[in-house]
């Protein structure tokens, strides 16, 4: 098995965990937080979304899908266009709302197809390509690949979480 396809096997199983934690939610549970400064599974989805569709295009020399899809009026949230909830304050986590789980799973849909494009098209080589200089050691691709399957996997996880957490008050 070559690391593309054990990257694609990963980012395939955010996807199903992705549809797992939104499925059959209504827009109350979706933006619910279970805490003032908690995240709701609206944020956590969109977060995990944004991030990967930031770190893929940006690693591959590609247009944002948030952008180019225009995910980001059909979201209407507010923020900053390159906005990828980094850092947020529990009263910017407040603003990412939505009215059902068909938003969140289109645009993770969408940015998934995309990524899952990319690793299709990758060499061994490639992975070792530096992607980001501001670390020490420089970022390979292939460590930013695993770096935002790791963060999604987290923060899919997560709302799995708050999905129990609602259901159960």
């Amino acid at each position: 098995m070559h690391a593309k396809d054990i990257l694609s096997d990963g980012y395939s199983r955010i996807r199903e965990e992705v549809h797992a934690a939104v499925e059959g939610l209504t827009a109350d549970d979706l933006n619910a937080r279970p805490g003032p400064g908690a995240n709701s599974i609206t944020w956590l989805i969109w977060h995990l979304s944004r991030v990967q569709d930031d770190h893929i295009a940006d690693a591959a020399g590609l247009d944002q899908i948030w952008l180019t899809q225009d995910w980001e009026k059909r979201f209407a949230l507010g923020l900053p266009r390159d906005d990828t909830g980094y850092g947020h304050s529990p009263a910017k986590v407040a603003k990412v709302r939505v009215d059902s789980p068909d938003l969140l799973t289109g645009y993770y849909d969408a940015v998934h197809e995309r990524t899952l494009g990319v690793l299709r098209e990758l060499t061994a080589k490639d992975l070792e390509r530096v992607v980001d200089e501001r670390w020490d050691p420089p970022v390979s691709l292939g460590t930013r690949l695993v770096s935002v399957l790791s963060d999604d996997l987290q923060h899919v996880g997560q709302a799995a979480y708050v999905r129990g957490l609602v259901q159960a008050s």
